[in-house]
């Protein structure tokens, strides 16, 4: 017998065939291997329970219980089922080959055995065995590892629990704290540009309204008056037979009939541009509301309409900037009670935006060949008996999906640097859902454009009765 110091591993045999036994024996012994055999299935089963085997070759075909049952018993056992098995057959279908295998075999040798075959195989096994052991080795090494790691965390845990806990305290309180210093500086600024608005229009309206006046008024006497005048001259012509030389010269140089027949029309021109020039500083006055602090009642439509008004010069196309088309789709609306110059303020940033969006998109080819021309559309509507919507709508690039949900945070702008603060929408916000109990929504495709959804109650509720407006939003 070897020693153990010479011995490759332990080998269990496996076979009810003498010759067999003795032909693998004797190869395996010469190998250097420690070899015992077993006639049956029964007794392979038997003499594992104290002769620890590196590696068993078992045979298909035995009297009692084959080969196939003997693999699954050794499998199922504990104590045997990481030894490799290698099956010994003369059988050699791909049927019995799988079925082996799907029982636990690691391997097939068929007889007749050759040798060097036999021996290649179980020298391949018995060093993935050994690597198997090693792995078993390093992972209990490692789960004793981790398990003191666990406990070193556990412990540094509960040291960090208190400290996290103060943090976590600390972090609230100056984010609530930043909170309100964000909206803080919103209001200021909206307040401010409130102010400055006010004195703004005021000033204009006060500059503007004069004058305009005068002209307007003495219009009418400046007609009255070119008309006697013209009449005057036409009376003279009709009782004069013969005017001096140097009237009638005057009067063709002149061209006194062209002169009858324009001035008029240049009189009545004037009296439009005034009528218009009283229009816009009244607009302005309707836009802005500054006298109007309280909640009233008005017509949403005539609000929109002012603002458009002030910004009609901005929709007018000109060089490089094609014509901003504006299509109004007016539903039939109750008048809403609100804030009337913060709700024109709103509408004043919506379709602010969405002109600077649209000048954007002055070199896009579909404006050049106006194969899609640049277009705003504003939609009111009324979705509830006691609730509007109002969308405003452009054709511009749009909102890229991950800017989306940042639209109405304080000093986001997606605007070149000064041109846009980034207050436009977060007052607006602020307005909608604040000041009017609504909604203000934003949806948005690249490539596409943008539309904002604005829900407004016809009436502000009083605090204890903000609920029911909650739960009406939710399913519109």
């Amino acid at each position: 017998m070897l020693s153990q110091k010479t011995c490759k591993g332990s080998i269990l045999i496996v076979d009810d065939n003498p010759t067999n036994l003795e032909v693998l024996s004797d190869t395996l012994t010469a190998a250097g291997f420690q070899v015992a055999v077993a006639l049956d299935g029964e007794t392979a089963l038997e003499q594992v329970q104290y002769y620890q085997a590196d590696l068993i070759i078992l045979d298909v075909m035995m009297p009692g219980i084959d080969g196939f049952e003997t693999c699954k018993r050794l499998k199922a056992n504990p104590l045997t089922r990481d030894i490799p098995i290698i099956f010994a057959t003369a059988l050699s279908d791909t049927t019995n080959k799988v079925t082996g295998l799907s029982v636990g075999a690691v391997d097939y040798v068929t007889k007749p055995f050759q040798c060097e075959e036999v021996l290649a195989r179980i020298q391949i096994h018995l060093k993935l065995r050994n690597l198997d052991k090693i792995l078993e080795t390093q992972n209990l090494l490692l789960k004793q590892e981790i398990q003191q790691r666990k406990i070193a965390e556990s412990l540094l845990q509960k040291l960090n629990q208190e400290l996290e806990q103060r943090v976590s305290y600390r972090t609230i309180e100056l984010s609530e704290a930043l909170q309100k210093l964000e909206q803080t500086q919103v209001q200021l600024v909206h307040n401010e540009k409130m102010s400055s608005l006010g004195r703004l229009v005021a000033g204009v309206a006060h500059e503007i309204n004069n004058p305009v006046n005068f002209i307007y008024g003495n219009l009418n006497y400046a007609m009255e008056y070119n008309q006697c005048l013209l009449t005057l001259l036409e009376l003279c012509q009709e009782n004069f037979s013969s005017l001096p030389s140097e009237i009638q010269l005057y009067l063709k140089k002149v061209d006194f009939d062209y002169l009858k027949q324009d001035m008029p029309k240049l009189l009545s021109s004037m009296r439009i541009g005034t009528e218009r020039i009283c229009e816009i500083v009244l607009s302005l006055r309707k836009f802005s509301r500054l006298d109007e602090a309280d909640k009233k009642i008005v017509d949403i439509h005539e609000g929109i309409e002012s603002t458009l008004l002030i910004l009609q010069e901005q929709l007018k196309g000109r060089a490089n900037h094609p014509e901003i088309r504006v299509i109004k789709e007016y539903g039939e609306l109750p008048l809403i009670e609100c804030y009337v110059g913060q709700l024109n303020q709103v509408f004043m940033n919506l379709l602010t935006n969405a002109i600077d969006a649209l000048d954007e998109q002055n070199s896009r080819p579909y404006l050049v060949n106006n194969a899609e021309p640049a277009t705003i559309q504003i939609r009111t509507q009324r979705v509830h008996q006691d609730w509007v919507k109002i969308c405003i709508a452009d054709n511009g690039s749009g909102i890229p999906a991950d800017l989306q949900p940042k639209v109405f945070d304080p000093f986001f702008t997606t605007k070149p640097v000064g041109k846009g603060t980034g207050l436009g929408l977060s007052i607006s916000h602020q307005i909608i859902v604040e000041k009017h109990q609504g909604q203000l929504l934003c949806h948005s495709e690249l490539g596409k454009g943008t539309e904002f959804v604005i829900n407004l109650p016809c009436k502000i509720k009083h605090d204890h009765q903000q609920k029911q407006n909650l739960e009406i939003l939710q399913t519109i």
